[in-house]
């Protein structure tokens, strides 16, 4: 636990970890194995259909199975162009000041990753290509983040701060992102409330007093964080990351699980699940923190570079999100127990919705471990993020694409851009 943040959560601080994700999730997901959950029937016969896509996907993009980690990182690359090397070739200042503006573009083009829409795309001016989906709104990003956001500092970079985001308007960003009647941009009021809750989380007086002017200082108190630990010199657990991008940053979620009582505290990606139940006020709360872990997931590299090593990468959990959890329906491996739910249009916080999720979790933890011994391969070799990244996530685009033209969802969602 960071303590420099301190404790201000009181009784739901332990909501604020990805051990609690895991811990509550597997409890949903236990009872679903044992045929005791409230929407959803695992069919077991179908685990091994699922690992078997799982393993012919990381087979297929990966040969060697020198699989990287699940990153937004991933998707700067476009037809083997690197297109964060093309906006910063030049720069002559050093590593960190860098890998400080890398954790800027970082935030941005995470806050805007969520589902495009079936309809759009992105003709990408540094390629020439038309991109569509994830790699379209992570070209898209990049143009944003570079011409139209931070400002250069010289030998600084390139900064990100409150004032820079406080520019952003729903027209600016559907301009950057090409959207329009014939091209539209699902969630474009979404995406934009994010940027803006970043600004206010930025222009909060706990980040202000502790010199967070930009994204970027994330660097800084992992530095610090590493340095005075005389046990592990220059190594940063990913769950400590995972703690600063909770506390400093879980305002920005305008969905996030609102406790009231003195204070209404924002809890980020919780839901609601009536099964779940603990002795205090906790009892019900399931957390995701699904955003939170694609983004701190997507700080490694930029820690790396920065010269910290980050260690203990499987404390993070698999990502509840509509590819990881659509394999599983796709796939048959799981069902819903009423039929009539796969016509449904279905809120992010219902409860077969949650259910869903949290199922999605436990079972990505086994899915993990059977590829592991599948493919000879140990978790440092074959860590979560690089199940999810070989993997998991591409091997449900995959099928959803092959079983419907659009490449929805199996589960109608109403998408808001702020959880999936």
């Amino acid at each position: 636990m960071n303590e420099l943040l301190g404790r201000e959560f009181g009784p739901y601080e332990s909501l604020l970890s990805s051990g609690e994700v895991r811990n509550r999730c597997h409890q949903i997901g236990e009872m679903a194995m044992n045929g005791n959950a409230n929407w959803f029937v695992v069919n077991e016969p179908r685990f091994k259909r699922c690992v078997g896509l799982v393993k012919e996907s990381c087979l297929k993009n990966y040969p060697d199975l020198k699989i990287p980690l699940y990153s937004r990182w991933r998707h700067f690359v476009v037809d083997g162009k690197d297109l964060w090397k093309h906006y910063t070739e030049g720069y002559a200042g050093n590593a960190i000041d860098l890998a400080r503006s890398a954790v800027d573009l970082t935030f941005v083009s995470v806050l805007l990753d969520a589902g495009s829409g079936s309809l759009w795309h992105y003709n990408d001016p540094v390629t020439g290509k038309e991109l569509h989906r994830s790699e379209g709104l992570a070209a898209a990003s990049l143009d944003l983040f570079f011409n139209h956001l931070c400002r250069y500092e010289g030998d600084e970079g390139w900064v990100l701060d409150a004032h820079c985001l406080k520019q952003v308007t729903r027209g600016k960003l559907a301009a950057a992102f090409q959207s329009s009647a014939d091209n539209p941009l699902s969630g474009l009021t979404g995406r934009t409330n994010l940027l803006v809750g970043l600004a206010s989380a930025l222009d909060s007086p706990k980040n202000r007093d502790a010199g967070y002017h930009r994204p970027g200082a994330i660097i800084d108190e992992c530095i610090a964080m590493a340095t005075r630990s005389w046990a592990l010199q220059k190594q940063i657990d990913i769950t400590h990351v995972l703690d600063i991008v909770l506390r400093r940053f879980g305002s920005i979620w305008p969905n996030g699980y609102i406790v009231n009582g003195i204070h209404n505290i924002n809890l980020g990606d919780c839901g609601y699940h009536s099964a779940l139940k603990r002795k205090d006020e906790t009892s019900g709360i399931i957390p995701f923190h699904k955003l939170s872990q694609w983004l701190t997931y997507s700080l490694i590299e930029p820690l790396q570079w920065a010269g910290l090593e980050v260690v203990n990468l499987d404390g993070l959990t698999g990502l509840p999100e509509y590819r990881n959890g659509g394999l599983l329906i796709d796939t048959g491996f799981i069902t819903p127990q009423d039929q009539q739910l796969m016509e449904s249009r279905l809120s992010p916080d219902s409860e077969a919705i949650v259910e869903w999720r949290a199922i999605t979790v436990y079972m990505l933890d086994r899915i993990a471990g059977e590829l592991r011994k599948s493919l000879k391969l140990g978790p440092k070799r074959l860590p979560l993020g690089s199940v999810l990244q070989g993997g998991t996530w591409s091997a449900g685009r995959e099928l959803a694409m092959r079983l419907r033209s659009d490449g929805s969802p199996p589960l109608k969602i109403d998408l808001d851009s702020t959880i999936f």
